[in-house]
């Protein structure tokens, strides 16, 4: 059977969004740390810090129970029905083992992602996060 291109094209952009989430979650404890050295403000913001405490905590949550990211099923139905070939297991192990040529047992990544969502905790309670200031607000939107 030959691909579809245009379920194919949803299938590739589906690993793009895929792809930027997994971004988010290592880069933003990055970010958070590196912020706070810099005394950047927006590292602090609430709604940052919140949706990226969510994200790793739907990882560690997915792998703890078992449940292949919907994300991961999502391009796998679409590469299927697109006549394209899938791939077994999730996002991030089927990717760093194309990546680092590793294989590692699921158990491993559970691990991993589990002591990066307590590393992500861990600077809530360090460096909390804070709500932005009325004052602050005014002067940010002068400065505009």
């Amino acid at each position: 059977m030959l691909a579809d291109p245009a379920i194919d094209f949803l299938a590739d952009a589906v690993l793009v969004v895929h792809v930027g989430i997994a971004a988010f979650v290592v880069g933003g404890l990055a970010l958070v740390l590196l912020g706070r050295a810099m005394r950047w403000r927006w590292v602090d913001q609430v709604g940052f810090r919140a949706a990226h405490v969510v994200a790793i905590g739907i990882v560690v949550a997915e792998s703890l129970f078992g449940v292949v990211c919907p994300l991961t099923t999502l391009e796998m139905w679409l590469r299927s029905r697109a006549g394209a070939s899938t791939y077994g297991g999730g996002f991030i192990e089927h990717w760093i083992g194309q990546v680092l040529f590793y294989n590692a047992p699921p158990w491993v990544f559970t691990a991993c992602y589990s002591a990066f969502g307590l590393a992500v905790l861990a600077t809530w309670w360090f460096f909390p996060p804070r709500r932005q200031r009325r004052s602050d607000r005014r002067i940010a939107r002068r400065s505009r």
